[in-house]
């Protein structure tokens, strides 16, 4: 899931190189904090939201596959 959220950020970022990914487990479920430069935390967020929806439905529907329960959050 990690390389999953890695991947589609630093192909939406101006600064791909500052783009991380950290995995915190929280009783059974996994959040995923995605950190990015702070010039294109509006790429990755996306008018209304509606990039950061769709990452975190991508990330919903993979993480079905896999029996598990992820949340993406983005974190300045």
């Amino acid at each position: 899931m990690k390389e999953l959220v890695e991947f589609i950020a630093k192909e939406l970022v101006d600064h791909p190189e500052e783009v991380s990914v950290t995995e915190v487990d929280n009783d059974g479920s996994l959040t995923l904090e995605l950190r990015v430069n702070a010039e294109d935390m509006g790429k990755v967020i996306g008018k209304q939201g509606k990039i950061a929806k769709a990452i975190r439905t991508v990330v919903k529907a993979a993480s079905m596959k896999e029996n598990k329960k992820v949340h993406v959050e983005i974190v300045e």
